[in-house]
């Protein structure tokens, strides 16, 4: 008994080091992961159909314009990873629009890569209630940085995760 004590205790010990090393390399203090990839779509409702139906990930939540249409659908993967189409092009393919990543806490996130010399937009609030702020890479792309609290859509679909 007293040897599968320290055992799981050495299992214990040893994990959170190991975490914690494996931290301590990244120098990207605050990114917590990709939590997902934006995607101009033609046809949105095709789209979600395909992507609900189809492919059998549940819608997590929708935002509307002020017109009440449609301005982005994010499906759910996993319970921290989306996928979110808006509408695109009709006349165009599909593209990948940006890539979403979830970090702690905005300001010191947007301050770092600044400091890096990071074409970084203002922190903003979007209609979803995450905090927004955007870098443009050296190609164009967009990489939307979102602080997801408690209030904000992505959160509350995650918490639903079951």
């Amino acid at each position: 008994m007293r040897g599968c004590i320290l055992f799981a205790a050495g299992l214990v010990v040893g994990l959170a080091v190991q975490t914690g090393m494996a931290q301590s390399l990244s120098p990207n203090r605050g990114l917590v992961g990709l939590n997902h990839v934006g995607v101009a779509v033609p046809d949105l409702g095709k789209a979600v159909d395909y992507y609900t139906k189809t492919l059998g990930f549940p819608e997590a939540f929708r935002s509307l314009d002020e017109k009440g249409q449609p301005r982005l659908v994010y499906v759910q993967i996993s319970q921290n990873t989306f996928v979110e189409l808006q509408p695109g092009n009709p006349q165009m393919p599909s593209v990948i629009n940006h890539l979403g990543i979830h970090v702690e806490n905005m300001k010191p996130v947007v301050d770092m890569f600044k400091q890096r010399g990071a074409n970084v937009s203002e922190i903003r609030t979007s209609p979803t209630k995450a905090v927004l702020s955007n870098i443009t890479d050296l190609n164009g792309i967009r990489i939307e940085l979102a602080e997801l609290g408690p209030e904000s859509d992505h959160r509350k679909a995650m918490n639903r995760w079951k």
